[in-house]
C-alpha cells in the first residue's frame, strides 16, 4: 500500500451499468484510408522514426512533438475505366522537433518527408508518389520543454498537466465495428476484391439485441466499367460483408439481429454522380481533408458511450508527453486489471499528470470497477497492485511506444 499511496492510487465502484448492459451503443471506426486516419498514422510513424534516429545518434530520445498535421484534399476527375488526379493532395506536417544536439545535425525535414512517402507507398495501393505534395512546418521546441530531456533521469518529468482515461474490455459492438474495418482493409480481402478502396468507415449502433452497421467504402474507378458493373460488384461485396458478420457472430456465440447498410448514398441511373468511386482509394483525393486527433481514439474506435481522452496521441513524444503516454497506458492498465483480477467485469482507469513531476508518479491514478460478482472492496488491493506495477515499469512501456510496438490510432 505504501507505493500505491505515493502514486495517489484510488479504487472505487463505477456508478453505471457496463456498456453491453446499456440499451444503446454507438461506435465508429475510421479506416486505414480515411483522411484523419492517414494523418494520425503518418505523424506517429514520423515520431517512431525520429526516436530511432535520436537513439542512434545520441543514445537517447530528444524533444519532439509531431502531432500537428493537415491533409489538404486535392482534385480528381473520375471516369469509368479510370480517372485522373488533377491536383495533388497536400500534407502539412507541423509542430516541434530537435534539429541539433551536441553539434550534430538531425535532418528532421527529410526524415518526416521520407517517412510519409513510405507510408503512402506501403498502405495505399493507388496513391502514386506525385499524388501528394509535402509542406514541412516543424520548428525548434521551447527552451523549458526541451530542457526536460536534458535532466538525465530514467523517468522524465511530465511536459504537461493533462488527464487521460481508458477502459477494458471492448464490448461486442466495439469489437465488431473495429474488426469489420480491419477485415475490409486486410490483404486477403483486397486480394479478393481489389476494386475496394481503403477509405473504409464503419458506424455501428446497437439497440438492445439489434445491431446495425453502416459501411462506406469507395470502388476504385479503374475497375468500374459502367454503372451496372459497379452495382454488380457492390452486390458481391455486400454479400461477402454479410457472410463475414454472420461467421463472426457464430464464432463468438453471439445471438443478435444484425444488419449491414453499404454505400447508402448510391442512386441507380445517375451515372458517376450516383455511385461511390475513387481514383486513389481515399476521399482526401478531392472530397475531404484530414487532421490529427479527429479520428479513432487510441484503442482504435470512437466510442460515443464511453469516457474518452481529449488529447491526440499520434506523433507526440513517447517519453514525457503524457498526452500520449497516459492516453495509451490508461487502456493498457484497464486491460491488465480485467485479465488479472478475478470477477472484474469492466474497468475504467483515470490518470492525471502534474507538469514537471516524473511520469511514474501521477497526480491521480484512479480505477473505477464494475464487478461480475463480489465487491470492489474485496479486490481493491489487487487492483492497486496492478496499477502500481504498471507505473513502476512505465519506462519499458514508453520504449515500446517509441519503437512503434503499440498502436495509437
Amino acid at each position: 500500500m505504501g507505493r500505491g499511496r505515493l502514486r495517489n492510487i484510488t479504487v472505487e465502484e463505477f456508478s453505471s451499468s457496463s456498456a453491453p448492459e446499456q440499451h444503446l451503443e454507438i461506435v465508429e471506426r475510421k479506416g486505414l484510408g480515411h483522411p484523419d486516419s492517414i494523418c494520425d498514422a503518418i505523424m506517429d510513424r514520423i515520431s517512431v522514426d525520429l526516436c530511432t534516429e535520436y537513439i542512434e545518434k545520441f543514445d537517447t530520445i530528444l524533444h519532439h512533438n509531431i502531432d500537428k498535421c493537415l491533409l489538404v484534399a486535392g482534385e480528381t476527375a473520375g471516369i469509368f475505366g479510370g480517372g485522373v488526379v488533377v491536383e495533388p493532395m497536400l500534407l502539412v506536417i507541423g509542430d516541434r522537433a530537435t534539429f541539433r544536439s551536441e553539434d550534430i545535425e538531425v535532418d528532421v525535414a527529410n526524415i518526416a518527408t521520407d517517412t510519409a512517402k513510405r507510408w503512402f507507398d506501403e498502405k495505399l495501393r493507388f496513391v502514386e508518389p506525385d499524388f501528394v505534395e509535402y509542406q514541412i512546418e516543424l520548428k525548434h521546441g521551447s527552451a523549458e520543454l526541451t530542457d526536460i530531456f536534458r535532466r538525465q533521469k530514467d523517468i522524465l518529468g511530465s511536459n504537461d498537466t493533462s488527464a487521460a482515461v481508458g477502459y477494458a474490455p471492448l464490448s461486442f459492438t466495439e469489437k465488431a465495428v473495429l474488426d469489420m474495418e480491419k477485415h475490409l482493409n486486410s490483404d486477403a480481402f483486397k486480394a479478393e476484391y481489389p476494386e475496394s478502396g481503403e477509405d473504409v468507415k464503419v458506424m455501428g449502433v446497437r439497440r438492445g439485441s439489434k445491431l446495425d452497421l453502416t459501411v462506406a467504402m469507395p470502388f476504385i474507378d479503374s475497375f468500374v466499367d459502367s454503372e451496372q458493373h459497379y452495382f454488380n460488384m457492390k452486390q458481391d461485396i455486400f454479400g461477402a460483408m454479410n457472410g463475414y458478420l454472420a461467421d463472426y457472430m457464430e464464432e463468438r456465440g453471439v445471438c443478435m439481429n444484425a444488419s449491414i447498410s453499404f454505400n447508402n448514398l448510391d442512386v441507380v441511373g445517375r451515372g458517376m454522380g450516383g455511385i461511390y468511386t475513387s481514383v486513389t482509394g481515399t476521399s482526401a483525393e478531392d472530397a475531404d481533408c484530414g487532421q490529427v486527433g479527429r479520428g479513432n481514439r487510441v484503442n482504435g474506435i470512437i466510442p460515443l458511450n464511453r469516457p474518452v481522452s481529449s488529447e491526440a496521441a499520434a506523433g507526440k513524444n513517447p517519453v514525457s508527453h503524457v498526452g500520449k503516454i497516459y492516453n495509451v497506458l490508461s487502456h493498457h492498465i484497464a486491460g491488465k486489471i480485467v485479465s488479472k483480477v478475478p470477477d472484474v467485469k469492466e474497468a475504467y482507469v483515470w490518470l492525471l499528470s502534474d507538469i514537471g513531476v516524473p511520469i511514474d508518479t501521477p497526480k491521480v491514478a484512479a480505477a473505477q470497477i464494475i464487478m461480475e460478482k463480489g465487491t470492489v472492496a474485496s479486490v481493491e488491493k489487487e487492483v492497486e497492485e496492478v496499477i502500481d506495477l504498471e507505473l513502476e515499469h512505465i519506462r519499458d512501456f514508453c520504449m515500446q511506444l517509441a519503437r512503434g510496438m503499440i498502436p495509437v490510432c
